[in-house]
Formats: C-alpha cells, structure tokens, sequence
C-alpha cells in the first residue's frame, strides 16, 4: 500500500518504506492539491487555476499528462487499460480515494483525537509517535500557494494541540521538571497561546518553583495586557490565585482527577474559542494606540503585524479580514513607514480576500480591500487602485459612514497617479469632513482637513489652508492626537517660506524645527529625506547655491543627484517618481537637471508628466515644502525644448 506525506515536504512511499519517484514539482503538486480535497473531485480546471497562476496554452493537456505519470507511480501494478482505483477519474476531474491510513496528516488528525480519552502513559506514547511524523510545515514545497493554506493552518493549530496535550501527558505521570524546557520554547515561539503558559507555569510549581511559576504568569501578564491591552483569561488567572493560596489540587495527582480533568478542557476550549474574540480586540485597540503618539504609534505597527499572523495561523479568513480590516488608522502621508511591513500586509490581506466565500462578506471585502488600497503607498500598480473603487462601491451600497471613510483614504492613497490632482483630492477631503461631522467621527475629521489643507497648499491658497491647519489643531487638541501637530507645523513652515516671503535664514529655521519634531513622530516615511528635499527647494526658489555638504536626501536621491551632480547619471536611466504627494517636485528637479545637461528626451518627458499640474506648485501638495511653482517649470522646458 502506498503511503502519503503532507507533514513536510510531499512524498510517497512503498509498502517496504522506500521513496516513490513522483518526477518534477508539478507532479507534486497535482498530488497535494488532490491530498487536500481528502478524496472529494477535483475540476480540471480548478488544477489548471491552481498550479499556474497565468495557465498557458496547453495546461488542460499537461495536468492529463502529470495525472498519467502519477499513476504509473502510485499505482504500479495495475494491469494496462484497467481501471485506476487510487487515482480515479471522476467526470471532468480527478480524486485520490485514499484510505485513512494512507496520508500522514489524517494518521496525525485520528491520534489527537484517540488521546483525549486515553491515560496519560498511553497518550505520551501516542503523541510521540503522531508528533515524529512532522518532517517541516505542511505542505513545504508549496509556501506561497493560496490551496493547502487553510489544511496547513488547520494542521499546525493542531501540532500546537498535540504539543501541548503531550506536556499534559508528562505531568499526569509526574514529570513536571522534564516539561518545563519544551514548554518554555514553546511558549517562546507561540506567546499567543495562554494553554501554554498555564502549563509553564504548573510544571514549574510542581517542580518545586513557585516563584518562578508566578514570574511566568505576569510574564504573560505583561505580554497580553502591555502589548495588546488583554487581561489573560480565566485559567491564567485561577491559576495564579491558586499558586498563591498553594491550592493541594495543583500537586502532582496520584490519579486523575475526573473534575481537574473536566476544568483543563474547557479552559482549553475556552483558549481556543477565544482566540479570535481576542485578536479583533486587540488590533482594536492598537487602533486607538496608533493616534496617541510616536511611542504608540510605533507599537500598534509592529503589535498590528503579530496579530495578523496569529490570525492567519488560525485559518480562518474571516477572521484575518476582520483582524486585518479593523486597523483603518486614517494615512495622510504616501510613503509607507515600513515598506517590508506594508508588503506584509497587503499579502495577507489578498490571501484573506482569495479565502473568503464569493457571496457575502461584503463589509470584510470592503476593508481588505481599502487597506490594501492604503498600504500599496506610491504605487503605480493599478490593482490598488481597483481595490480602493471597489471598497468605495460597497462601502456606499451599504451605507456605512465608517466604511466609506476608510474606502475614501485609500481612494486618496491612490489619487497621485497622474499629476496634478488638487482638486480631486480637496473634494475627498469634504466629502470626509461633511461625513464625520453627521457621524461624529474625529479622527475622519481630522483626516479630512488635512487633505484639505494639502489640496489648498498646492494651489497657494494659503488663506483656505489657514482655516483647515486651525480646525485639525483643535479637533487634536480636544480629541488628544499629538501627531496631528507634526503636519500643521511643517505647513506653517511652508506658508512661512512662500507666502509670508519671510528672509531665507528664518524660512531654514522653521524647517529645521518642523523636522525636529519629525524626528520624535516615529514616522520614518515622511522624515527620511524630507528636510534637505525642504531646503533644496528654499535654494532653487530663492537662487541660492544649490548644493549643501550636509543633506542626506534619502529615498529621493534618484532624482536630486542629476540636478546636483551633473553627468553622473544617464538621465534616462532615472526612473518615474513614486506616485506620491511629491512626484511633481520630483519631475521639476529632473526637468532641470535635462536642461542643465541638453537632454531632449529628458526634458519631454518631465514636460509630459509636469503638464497636467500646470496650475499648481510643485510638492506643495504634500503641505510641507515646494520646489515652485509647476508654471515656471514648463516654461523653462519649452524655451530649452524651443533652442534644441
């Protein structure tokens, strides 16, 4: 008979144990897409969509050919033309009609159900045995593969079960001093899990260390309600009490304890149930962490990515879209703080949309898709784009103020693809004042002035952006969001350099200031090169040397370096800026570093991408700083054009 491995890399072998060659990689995954139907047909083309992700011409064809060679694999023996038992065709596709004993991964299911019953020596046999047969993570050879994720999810959640079912197993016999190492690993990799420090902290009690037991559990303690702002559940916190009284239940039992027993699977079952209940939680207070300050801003960013793994652990796309979906932190600034990160999140939030069932879910699909909208910052991608028409279209057949506001940011996060878009972004930014004022929505509101003060800077108009800069200061001071200030005050910086006309030395000053408290927002995405780009735009206004020892432009190097260092790049080797707040500043520096080194082609290219934002002034849309007016840019490109 042949044997399955799914609990690792995918393999098969013979009834003697040795390896049965299944050829290539598609051979190996035409078997384990079949492993995960667990006997059920597979379409044809449902395999066709699966293993390629553009099918070429010809895949119907080749998936019949994986399908014959594994046949002769599996089946060896069978007579020619007769007709296949294991690998079956079923109408227009196929099933592996495996016997339960036949793969890894259903042995594994079938021995953590045995032991729930068992005793404990028996169990930690079992265990054992079922336990060894982990070879990697489920389904290796496919990471990135959407079909085996929520079989693999499943299967290490229950790895996770065994695991701590087996150390169970060790203190029913007494053996609390040999859990305690493989306990404090687990607990390590898997902080989440509150089963696991209940069990930490019982097998070091009952190996004689109380004070080390009670230092585990406020370990926990300050894990849960420090990071995420969770009290830890019932059993953490009888347990704790009962160290404390030195409860004589605790001790290693000579028999089982029927009511003990009875105790530790519902706290089990209640760690399990509460799970998810626990992660919405807890991003929705990473939320509100977001807008206090730096230092909380910092932590909801990297606690937000935990959460969503954890999610995504649990296989349940629903829940990850609700976890995912719940951190709708209003984005003003298009340059992603953490680009990994972001990445990070927009992947997860795609495996959440794939994994939700194609009818319903509509408020869950809404929000993956604004937040894939908001985090693909300064892309010129035009999934993103898609994504946030789509969440605005749901988020307005449902009428959902809420929604709406998160689908209207990422619709502005993707508003930059052309230049020039003033004043579509100023009717966003009204449409989010008009909708938090009906619904009471500060930060929305807050949000909405700021676009609205950006919108009015890349116009110059300065008066405008006065009352929009006042009405976010006073809603942040009433409503305690210190962040919101970082944006006014490099604002007045700008109004200071360009309307009020103020001396050169005093416009430096109040950019520097302006980045001084940039420095403490813990936004790395608007600080890094932000100032130099400031105060290079001061100089080329105000025609003052360009070139200063001391600036580190950062992400905007690319096309700074051509205007300050002629000849040192092929001006057609620079790329198109970011599809951000500052792609039109971007485009003047690159159009006057080709009229500097005579390059044609390089100035109509800026001149193209410059015209649509003829009327504006450029960066100032992003209400810090501005290289000049847009105007003056094109005429400097026409006259050099006009003498080529």
């Amino acid at each position: 008979m042949i044997r399955f491995g799914v609990l690792g890399p995918v393999v098969a072998e013979d009834e003697q144990g040795r390896p049965v060659a299944l050829k290539g990689p598609m051979h190996r995954a035409v078997l384990a897409r079949l492993l995960v139907a667990r006997r059920r047909v597979v379409p044809t083309n449902d395999l066709v969509l699966d293993l390629w992700v553009s099918p070429p011409d010809g895949a119907v064809a080749a998936v019949r050919t994986f399908v014959a060679a594994l046949r002769r694999a599996i089946e060896p023996d069978r007579p020619a033309r007769a007709p296949a038992t294991l690998l079956t065709t079923q109408g227009s596709g196929y099933a592996l009609r495996c016997a339960p004993d036949q793969v890894d991964a259903w042995r594994f299911e079938q021995a953590v159900a045995d032991v729930s019953t068992a005793a404990p020596a028996t169990a930690l046999a079992r265990l054992d045995e079922a336990l060894g047969w982990w070879r990697g993570p489920a389904y290796a050879d496919f990471p990135e593969a959407a079909w085996p994720r929520a079989d693999r999810a499943r299967l290490a959640e229950l790895r996770l079960q065994a695991v701590e079912r087996r150390v169970e197993a060790l203190l029913g016999l007494g053996r609390a001093a040999e859990a305690v190492p493989e306990l404090d690993e687990h607990v390590t990799a898997h902080p989440w899990r509150e089963q696991g420090w209940r069990l930490l902290a019982l097998a070091l009690y009952r190996s004689g260390r109380q004070g080390d037991a009670l230092a585990v559990l406020r370990r926990a303690r300050e894990l849960l309600a420090g990071q995420l702002g969770l009290e830890p559940g019932p059993a953490l916190r009888t347990l704790e009490i009962d160290i404390l009284r030195q409860e004589p239940g605790l001790d290693a039992p000579g028999r089982p304890d029927p009511a003990g027993e009875v105790l530790s699977r519902a706290a089990s079952a209640y760690e399990q149930v509460g799970a998810g209940a626990r992660l919405e939680s807890a991003v929705g207070l990473l939320r509100n962490l977001a807008v206090t300050g730096a230092g909380g801003l910092e932590v909801a960013r990297e606690q937000r990515a935990a959460a969503v793994a954890a999610a995504e652990q649990l296989g349940d796309p629903g829940l990850t879209a609700r976890v995912i979906g719940a951190y709708d932190v209003p984005a003003i600034w298009p340059r992603a703080d953490d680009a990994g990160q972001a990445a990070g999140i927009v992947a997860a939030a795609e495996r959440a949309l794939a994994g939700l069932p194609r009818t319903g879910h509509d408020p869950a699909r809404a929000r993956l898709l604004a937040t894939i909208a908001v985090e693909s910052r300064g892309t010129r991608d035009p999934r993103p784009r898609e994504c946030a028409r789509q969440a605005e279209t749901i988020a307005r057949e449902l009428d959902d103020p809420a929604l709406l506001a998160f689908a209207l940011n990422g619709v502005f996060m993707q508003s930059c693809r052309t230049a020039g878009g003033s004043v579509r972004r100023d009717r966003i930014g009204a449409e989010l004042v008009t909708l938090a004022n009906r619904h009471g929505l500060a930060t929305v509101e807050v949000l909405g002035h700021l676009i609205r003060l950006q919108s009015s800077c890349a116009v110059a108009a300065f008066d405008r952006a006065d009352r929009h800069a006042l009405a976010a200061d006073e809603l942040a001071g009433r409503h305690e969001r210190p962040l919101v200030g970082v944006f006014t005050q490099w604002y007045r910086a700008l109004r200071a350099d360009l309307a009020e006309q103020v001396p050169a030395a005093r416009a430096e000053s109040a950019y520097r200031a302006a980045a001084a408290r940039l420095d403490e927002a813990g936004m790395p995405g608007m600080r890094d090169g932000l100032l130099p780009l400031a105060l290079l735009g001061l100089r080329l206004r105000r025609a003052l040397p360009l070139v200063s020892g001391d600036d580190d432009f950062g992400p905007y190097e690319p096309w700074v370096r051509p205007l300050l260092e002629p000849g040192r790049a092929a001006l057609a080797d620079v790329p198109e800026p970011p599809a951000d707040l500052l792609a039109e500043a971007l485009w003047c520096l690159l159009g006057r570093a080709a009229i500097a080194a005579g390059d044609p082609a390089a100035m109509v290219r800026a001149r193209q991408a410059l015209a649509p934002a003829a009327g504006e002034w450029a960066g100032a849309a992003s209400g810090a700083l501005t290289v000049g007016a847009v105007a003056d840019h094109l005429v400097a490109l026409d006259a050099a054009l006009g003498e080529a």
